[in-house]
């Protein structure tokens, strides 16, 4: 199993918000996450600078890569847009991180 982090970028004011949408996060895609190996995926924001930090745990590392072709990902995505700094096609603007220490 391979652990993924990152970060991306709230939009200034938008965290109640961010976290309302989660709370009420879509059934299909909670079962597509699931379905594509992810388990025990969480979000941090840092209030400071309102960068989010993700962490997860990927057991199939091409279903992983495969999730921006879903076409509930990309809704989820146009959903988000509002909120979040993007890309053209409003993934979000993520940059992967390096792990660097992990105490089991």
């Amino acid at each position: 199993m391979k652990r993924i982090a990152f970060k991306m970028f709230l939009n200034e004011g938008c965290q109640e918000e961010y976290v309302k949408r989660h709370d009420e996060i879509w059934p299909e895609l909670k079962v597509l996450l699931k379905e594509s190996g992810i388990a025990d995926y969480s979000i941090f924001l840092d209030e400071e600078t309102n960068v989010l930090f993700g962490v997860l745990n990927c057991k199939n590392e091409l279903a992983y890569e495969d999730l921006p072709h879903h076409p509930i990902m990309q809704k989820w995505w146009d959903y988000m847009e509002d909120i979040m700094q993007t890309n053209a096609d409003n993934s979000p603007i993520g940059i992967q991180l390096e792990e660097v220490f992990y105490l089991q």
